[in-house]
């Protein structure tokens, strides 16, 4: 996970608003994804999940994803987390040929370019928030006191650094999103992944962790890609996309 610093300019490239869903402008693509398709077999069955996805995302945009439930969001999402290859098609990171990278590669692209967030939060429960933010080092080799000093800093960013040594138990679903978000920010991507963040919050809440997030991508110049269900999470977002069918189409190009 590597490149967070100043905040750098976001790309307001419009895009076609027909598949393919692509991104024009001056900004390089961080995603491209060129007729991906991902099938699996169920029982005497072949379901398709991706079919034939074109997609560019630029770097720094904001994107929020829509669509129904099996429409191919969580797809969609493995893809771009590096989480899985395409039955055919290619997934590129920048430079990455995802489609084709070994388990090694995959993983190490996970650790140095990739944060992700997720709707229960995963912490372990009888670590306290700084270790549970710790434990998004997966290089071993990171001096434990630097370690615990880049958790500290991760967690004041997001407005915790006095609760670092709580348990999960005594955090609110709120802070634990924050601690959350803290663990992912931690070692510095340049992508934020972050599927139905908001979904175990209240709507105030919703709007802490929502504004939130709206500002680490701002002030780090990060690649954010929102998986919601909630219209009002989606509305903030740059540019709009929903997935059904296993295909992407346009609800609102970036401006």
């Amino acid at each position: 996970m590597t490149g967070a610093g100043a905040a750098a300019p976001h790309p307001t490239a419009a895009s076609d608003t027909t598949h393919p869903t692509t991104a024009s402008g001056g900004s390089s693509p961080m995603y491209t994804l060129t007729a991906v398709t991902k099938t699996y077999a169920q029982k005497k069955h072949t379901v398709t999940a991706l079919d034939g996805v074109d997609l560019e995302i630029p770097a720094g945009q904001m994107v929020a994803i829509q669509g129904p439930t099996g429409g191919g969001k969580s797809t969609l999402l493995q893809m771009l987390g590096a989480l899985d290859r395409p039955t055919s098609g290619t997934v590129r990171l920048g430079d990455a040929d995802l489609s084709t990278a070994g388990d090694r590669a995959l993983a190490a692209v996970r650790a140095r370019e990739i944060g992700f967030v997720f709707q229960g939060f995963n912490l372990i429960p009888t670590l306290t928030a700084a270790e549970n933010v710790e434990t998004a080092f997966a290089d071993a080799s990171t001096p434990r006191a630097e370690r615990r000093s880049r958790a500290t800093e991760a967690l004041a960013a997001v407005g915790l650094a006095e609760r670092a040594d709580h348990l999960p138990g005594e955090l609110s679903g709120g802070q634990q999103q924050r601690v959350a978000i803290a663990r992912a920010l931690v070692g510095q991507p340049t992508v934020l992944l972050a599927d139905e963040p908001t979904g175990s919050l209240d709507e105030a809440t919703r709007d802490e962790i929502m504004d939130l997030l709206e500002s680490v991508w701002r002030e780090r110049g990060l690649t954010l890609v929102i998986v919601t269900h909630d219209s009002a999470v989606a509305r903030r977002a740059q540019r709009r996309l929903r997935i059904a069918g296993g295909t992407v189409s346009e609800l609102q190009p970036a401006a």
